[in-house]
Order: structure tokens, then sequence, then C-alpha cells
């Protein structure tokens, strides 16, 4: 049984998060910390620019409320909010938390990912820890 676990989350309809919270109870030992992590693609300054910074104020309160609401399936998860490239902030987060646990979902990889891979393709190959995946 695992001790930390880092569950990343995405909010859409292609990444089933609750089956993430299922599996990382089933993995966790008795006494698991959890952390449930978002991680927000920096958006181009050229994109940036021609948004009104309150919409993207308001994108990133609703992602944090969502976030909140997500942890809360988890017994007493940490909510944690990122910035950056997904794959590096995950694999980077997990090194500083001590996380011996990754459980992320994935979806049906397509020819697209042969091209430019996956978010869990590159945690599976870069993390120092153990990387559950599902789809």
């Amino acid at each position: 049984m695992y001790k930390r676990i880092l569950v990343p989350v995405v909010f859409d309809d292609g990444h089933d998060t609750q089956a993430s919270f299922e599996i990382a109870r089933v993995l966790g030992a008795e006494d698991a910390q959890f952390t449930v992590l978002h991680v927000m693609e920096i958006t181009p300054g050229y994109v940036s620019a021609q948004i009104p910074e309150e919409v993207l104020d308001n994108c990133r309160q609703e992602l944090d409320g969502l976030l909140q609401k997500a942890a809360q399936a988890l017994p007493a998860a940490t909510p944690m909010m990122a910035n950056g490239k997904p794959g590096r902030v995950i694999v980077d987060t997990a090194s500083d938390l001590g996380i011996d646990c990754i459980v992320m979902a994935s979806h049906q990889p397509g020819l697209e990912n042969l091209i430019i891979g996956s978010t869990a393709d590159w945690v599976v190959r870069h993390a120092h820890c153990s990387v559950h995946v599902m789809r």
C-alpha cells in the first residue's frame, strides 16, 4: 500500500476523475496522504493579450472551485493548482512531495499520440515512483 498518492485531474469529459479516486483509495494505505493536482497550461502571451484579465481570473476561480470540490472525494486530500506543462509539473510535484504513487486517467491513444505523445506517457517515462494509469 502507498503512503503518498498524487492524483492529477483534468476537468473534461475524456478523463474519469471519480475512477481515479476509487483506485487511489484502493491503493492507499489506511493513513495515506492524497494530493489532488490540476495543471493549467500556460496561455501564450499573444493569446492572453486578447482575453480580458477578468475572464482569465474567472476561469481560474472556476477551476479552483472544481478542484476543491473534487478533492473532497478523497479523505483529507490536499488540493493543488499549478501552471506549466502538465507532464513535467506532475513529475516535478511528485518528486517535491515525496510521492510514491501517481494515479492518473488517460484517454484512448490515437494517431496524434504517435507524433506529440500524451501526458500519461510522459509521466510514465519520467516519474521516479510508481504510476498507475487507467482508461
